[in-house]
């Protein structure tokens, strides 16, 4: 989805929104408390827009007057907000699509209920972000695994040498499973999930994205890069709440997965015994065949309301858009932090690139006192494994890198003092 960066995104419901700004490329109108000078944190936790806090008000006074009819009328935002992800990453239908809790919760669902047999190999990669190994681990001792750790330094490197030491290894045979982010969150590297996908179909295994750090701001289509699940959550680039994601599940696929983390909610049919009177309670009904059988309990209709909003301002804005605004931001503040001897971890190719920036601070010193300087003076990024790590998104202005570069000039002198 592509818009023109020139023009404002409509917003998501013009009855409730009418008076908010529209959201615009490079204009924080709609954070009008955000206390940063400059919040480079949407890697992180991106702050909830007017829009946002909206639309979470709007849900609560709605459930306040309605009671359990809420739920009912919400089911319906519910449906829409599968069908604003489908078309988000370019999925087949909205049956493909999941609500879960967030990023982990769905990596847990595939983890625990894929087919696994004795000795399946599950590929994982080395510097990955937690939520995407412990629940591979975890099935690998439930199911008996065979996990196979690959290095993420070859595609810092050399993207094709990374490739290359994957094909070997799908050579050997036994894979079931490669799992890999589509953004690594300490580099900000975008991996080439296209060409790891043509790997996986050519050997017959299965590809697991989570795109927690690149969905919303780093284009991905699952249908073109034969991306088989993915999980996300809405709280980063989406910019939604902590609390609620999604799972995406290629056609086709829900089927085959073993319902081990059903609930009640998993069942067709499943409130018939709540609206059709007597005789409709039953233990026996089938687990439904499709991605949404994940959803096993209640509802998180605050957090899906406001990802609901969050995904119609991302498609407004358009995700290549917002890409490349985020993009011309790093380009200037990349040149101006390697000009103070910081050591850029950004990929020299474009098509290696997210919207993160991730530096290394100069010889001598240290990111634990540079991250606490610049918070001091108003300049919100994070410090993952030791980067220095920046996040712009839709709302920063360029502009605000001279604002950045001279909080960075104050914290050098500061911690050479």
């Amino acid at each position: 989805m592509s818009a023109d960066p020139a023009k404002p995104a409509e917003n998501p419901d013009p009855a409730v929104y009418a008076d908010l700004p529209a959201p615009r490329l490079g204009d924080r109108s709609l954070f009008p408390e955000l206390e940063a000078r400059a919040y480079l944190n949407h890697a992180a936790i991106s702050p909830p827009s007017s829009i946002i806090r909206r639309t979470l008000t709007d849900c609560v006074d709605h459930y306040a007057r309605r009671g359990v009819a809420g739920f009912f009328e919400y089911s319906q935002q519910r449906e829409r907000l599968r069908a604003d992800l489908a078309a988000l990453l370019g999925a087949s239908s909205p049956a493909t699509i999941a609500l879960t809790s967030g990023t982990t919760a769905g990596i847990v669902a595939i983890a625990l209920c894929y087919p696994w047999k004795l000795g399946d190999r599950v590929v994982l990669f080395d510097g990955e972000f937690p939520a995407n190994i412990t629940p591979w681990q975890r099935a690998a001792e439930l199911f008996h695994l065979r996990p196979k750790m690959l290095p993420l330094s070859d595609y810092l490197e050399d993207p094709a040498r990374g490739l290359q030491r994957l094909e070997g290894t799908l050579r050997g045979g036994g894979v079931r499973v490669v799992a890999v982010s589509q953004v690594q969150f300490r580099s900000g590297l975008r991996m080439p999930v296209e060409e790891i996908g043509a790997l996986c179909r050519k050997y017959g295994a299965e590809l697991f994205v989570d795109a927690i750090q690149g969905c919303g701001a780093t284009p991905l289509d699952v249908d073109a890069a034969d991306v088989d699940y993915l999980a996300c959550g809405g709280h980063k680039h989406l910019m939604a709440v902590e609390g609620a994601g999604f799972l995406y599940i290629r056609e086709g696929r829900a089927a085959a997965l073993r319902p081990n983390v059903a609930g009640w909610l998993s069942h067709e049919h499943a409130i018939d015994f709540l609206i059709h009177g007597e005789g409709h309670l039953r233990y026996d009904r089938p687990i439904r065949g499709t991605a949404d059988f994940v959803e096993a309990g209640g509802y998180n209709a605050l957090g899906h309301a406001a990802l609901g909003a969050g995904v119609k301002v991302t498609l407004g804005l358009g995700v290549a858009a917002i890409h490349e605004h985020a993009n011309h931001y790093n380009d200037a503040l990349e040149a101006g932090l390697v000009e103070r001897g910081f050591t850029s971890l950004r990929a020299r190719a474009a098509a290696g690139r997210s919207t993160i920036l991730s530096v290394r601070p100069p010889a001598g010193r240290d990111v634990v006192a540079l991250h606490h300087a610049l918070g001091a003076q108003g300049i919100a990024c994070t410090i993952p494994d030791g980067r220095l790590r920046f996040a712009p998104h839709w709302p920063n202005d360029v502009a605000e890198v001279t604002v950045v570069l001279e909080a960075v000039d104050a914290a050098l002198a500061e911690s050479a003092s």
